[in-house]
């Protein structure tokens, strides 16, 4: 396969599905009773995910398997990735060698063995004893086969790494920096395997509950029709632009990835109908890859799936599943923006043809994108209203009337797509490329939008949890596919309507299959995963990691958030996503937390873990490993390096996005109004179009260095504009340490104050210093709100000295790892009051001069040359 990117020959569809399936469902589909075993197995797998995710899954499922999910979620995973993938390149791929049934039984058995032996394993407090702890072993070595296998070396190769570090971390010839006391096998495989540290820890838990439900929705969903009909609506209203295939390729991938799990297959299902076209009109091919790999794995940061991390952050931050979405929607929202201005200045500079014979403007067309987006997002908030109305008039029967509601409302839009011709993929190598006409075809699949309303209703407005949600969501999946062909064909007057029934059946068969072998991967995953968190849990080598940020960077934090990025860049290489996001969460989040705090940048939990994931993905893009690169490479016949390079330069804006918010948490929508939330918008969104016609060298015309300069500059100050305005007149005052009760007492309910503590690490003995930030509440009294917070204040020399807090106030868990008897005392050395400021806002006002000016500049030069602005 890599032998044929090389030749810069793009691959067959054969060989391109071959690609998608050996990356995300396992190349070896055997024929004959074999398959069809493994199929039923497949389905068996989402069937039983589908129950337990089901409001009726106690009554379904015996407590002990509710209880035991993860094990028996695991054990199909490993099942199938045995029969599924092959060891080599080289193993048969028509049978499945006896060597694979003994390790798919096997692997299955161990995973089980937590279900199995559960009375044992909880007579013993969930500790291994010699017969658990070489099981505990040997489901190891097979996880980390099926990992290998199904994600390729570097999974595996990590987690041998971290599982090293377990038992030789203690050697004299590590580093002190990093070594450790080390521990016994029978300590290590309890808790990597035994319990719910490792292995079946949390990553597994939101595999089992939640992800299999979202990758089933979206395999479902693309077998009902659903992609075709996105992509033939984006080329429809794209297609007829300057550089409009690209710039569908953007829309038509943000589509897809809002419910795909992997950059890889969203690059292979857009790109082989976007990179040939997107060829067709001026793009090389390692331009028209990069496209699809930006698009692709923007995909990734956009809710409400975010290529399952989404789910993980949930429990790793500690915040609802809605505010995580809420918190990562503007800044994927205007990354993709960014991404559709890239591809349009490509086009603009290289005066590319349009496709077609259709004269449409940009503006009306954006206009019209505009108006479906917020009509789609006002049908999807204005539901609730009239189900409220129906749970008001008809409590006892609401959801039977409600079911009644969608039903009809389906078969009416049924009706509708009866009366056009159904969508079938268009050939982008044909001679003459026929753009869809989106008045025509728009009613095909209109239908399609009932399911994700579903799930945005149930996400969004009652706030369940997102199992249940995609849960209801892909029931009336289950009914659209069984059901679509043969109504449709009723309406038409066919004769054919059983076999559109059998059709719908076999649809559905696939699709259930297709989701199960999608998450295979997924799967192992979050399992391999589990054992790198287990060693960070066991060994404490987050602190390591924090320890050699603080000690390359000299203390700076920019350069520390610099040296984050990259270690996550690099930790991200050849992951998953979800694999992706565990590892980079466990190992660096950590550390921006302590770093930054130490240096006075006291972040939201979810900013740091949105910072880390978005440099974790981007190792998808960029070389050597850039498997998302590859992948486009294959279908482009283009160079796959190049393809990396020029993709990461697409997505400087990703990479620049983190640091922005890490400063400026108001782009993450936290502690803003809704006036307040609308003008952060506007202003992002117009940062990132300027910011991306700096970095392009292209604004109305080509820019030259100076205004490409100012307009970086103007970005900046619309992304920052606390920068400028703390400068002018800072948003805190500093107040005497000793000063603090006085503070305290004329503080504002509700405000906040910055406190720097400093005093003698407990473990190394180093002086160090983090920043709290204290949140005024209680009565007035200074001295009881300091109680209150868990400060024991002792003044002495001048100094305002604390003694060790009191267990389980706020101030104690933020403040344990000092010394609090040590010969340095552990002391208050600084508070910052929050001062008047005027409104940050203010500082749009210049910058939005600058940049008329240069677009004054370029207007009337454009205008001289005769280039049309």
């Amino acid at each position: 396969m890599t032998s044929d990117v090389h030749e810069n020959r793009p691959l067959t569809e054969d060989e391109l599905q071959d690609l998608v399936a050996s990356s995300d469902a396992g190349a070896r589909n055997p024929p004959g009773s074999i398959g069809l075993f493994l199929a039923i197995v497949a389905v068996i797998w989402s069937v039983f995910q589908v129950i337990l995710a089901s409001p009726m899954s106690n009554i379904l499922l015996p407590g002990s398997v509710v209880n035991n999910s993860r094990q028996i979620h695991l054990a199909f995973a490993m099942f199938l990735a045995f029969t599924a993938y092959p060891m080599l390149k080289t193993s048969p791929r028509s049978f499945v060698p006896v060597q694979d049934w003994i390790m798919a039984v096997g692997g299955a058995f161990i995973a089980l063995y937590g279900y199995i032996f559960y009375q044992k394993v909880v007579a013993s407090g969930g500790l291994a004893d010699d017969v658990d702890k070489w099981f505990a072993l040997l489901g190891l070595a097979l996880l980390f086969e099926a990992a290998r296998r199904a994600l390729g070396p570097a999974m595996a190769i990590i987690a041998v790494i971290f599982l090293g570090y377990v038992f030789f971390g203690s050697s004299d010839w590590l580093p002190d920096v990093i070594r450790w006391k080390g521990a016994s096998l029978k300590k290590a495989m309890s808790h990597m395997w035994i319990t719910s540290e490792g292995v079946f820890g949390i990553a597994l838990g939101v595999s089992t509950k939640f992800v299999f439900l979202f990758v089933l929705f979206g395999a479902l969903l693309s077998k009902a029709g659903a992609g075709n009909y996105f992509i033939k609506m984006a080329f429809g209203a794209l297609g007829h632009l300057r550089g409009g295939p690209a710039k569908a390729a953007v829309v038509g991938s943000a589509a897809t990835g809002l419910i795909s799990g992997s950059s890889i297959a969203n690059v292979v299902t857009t790109g082989t109908f976007t990179i040939p076209l997107m060829k067709r009109v001026g793009f090389s091919s390692e331009q028209a890859g990069a496209v699809e790999v930006a698009s692709s794995v923007n995909g990734q940061i956009m809710p409400p799936v975010m290529g399952a991390a989404a789910f993980l952050m949930v429990e790793y931050v500690g915040i609802s599943y809605v505010e995580v979405i809420t918190h990562a929607f503007l800044p994927a929202t205007i990354s993709y923006i960014a991404l559709v201005y890239i591809v349009h200045l490509e086009a603009v500079k290289r005066n590319m043809p349009t496709l077609g014979n259709r004269v449409v403007s940009m503006g009306k067309t954006i206009g019209g994108m505009a108006l479906f987006f917020a009509g789609f997002a006002a049908l999807c908030y204005g539901v609730q209203y009239p189900v409220q109305l129906v749970a008001y008039l008809m409590p006892g029967v609401s959801n039977i009337v409600m079911s009644a509601i969608v039903a009809a409302t389906y078969v009416a839009l049924l009706w509708v797509a009866s009366g056009v011709e159904d969508l079938v993929p268009d050939d982008p190598n044909a001679k003459v490329v026929e753009l869809p006409v989106v008045g025509e075809i728009y009613k095909a699949g209109l239908h399609y939008l009932l399911p994700i309303i579903v799930l945005v209703y149930f996400l969004m407005i009652e706030q369940k949890s997102p199992g249940l949600s995609a849960f209801w969501a892909t029931a009336l999946l289950f009914v659209i596919l069984l059901t679509q062909k043969p109504i449709k064909a009723m309406f038409r007057g066919e004769s054919e309507t059983a076999n559109a029934f059998k059709e719908g059946v076999v649809d559905l068969w696939d699709g259930l299959i297709e989701g199960a072998r999608n998450m295979i991967g997924i799967a192992l995953a979050t399992a391999t995963a589990g054992v790198i968190v287990g060693t960070v849990t066991l060994t404490g080598i987050g602190q390591v990691m924090a320890d050699l940020v603080e000690f390359l960077s000299g203390g700076n934090l920019i350069l520390m958030l610099v040296l984050v990025g990259l270690l996550s860049l690099v930790l991200g290489m050849g992951l998953p996503t979800t694999a992706n996001y565990i590892v980079v969460s466990s190992l660096m989040a950590g550390v921006v937390v302590e770093l930054g705090a130490q240096s006075g940048l006291v972040v939201p939990l979810i900013a740091v873990h949105l910072f880390v994931f978005y440099f974790g993905i981007m190792a998808d893009v960029t070389p050597p490993v850039g498997l998302a690169s590859f992948a486009a490479a294959a279908v482009s016949g283009g160079d796959a390096i190049k393809t990396g390079f020029i993709a990461f330069f697409y997505s400087l804006r990703t990479v620049a996005l983190p640091f922005v918010f890490i400063f400026n948490t108001d782009l993450l929508l936290i502690d803003v109004t809704l006036v307040q939330g609308i003008i952060v918008a506007i202003s992002a969104t117009i940062a990132i179009l300027v910011f991306t016609a700096g970095t392009m060298g292209h604004f109305l015309t080509k820019s030259r260095v100076y205004e490409s300069v100012a307009l970086v500059l103007v970005a900046f100050v619309l992304f920052r504009p606390d920068f400028v305005m703390n400068r002018l007149m800072p948003a805190y005052s500093d107040v005497a340490p000793t000063e603090l009760v006085q503070v305290l007492t004329e503080a504002e309910q509700g405000s906040e104050l910055r406190i720097t503590v400093q005093g003698p690490d407990f473990d190394s003995s180093k002086v160090k210093s983090t920043t709290l930030v204290m949140v005024i509440e209680g009565e007035s009294n200074g001295q009881s709100r300091a109680d209150a917070y868990g400060f024991m204040l002792l003044e002495e020399d001048g100094l305002m000295k604390l003694d060790e807090p009191m267990f389980g106030t706020p101030v104690s868990t933020k403040i344990e790892s000092f010394d609090f008897y040590g010969d340095e005392p552990v002391q208050i050395t600084a508070i910052q009051a929050p001062a008047e400021q005027l409104p940050k806002e203010l500082v749009y006002l210049p910058a939005l001069l600058l940049l008329a000016l240069v677009a004054m500049l370029q207007r009337g030069r454009a205008s001289k040359e005769g280039v049309p602005a």
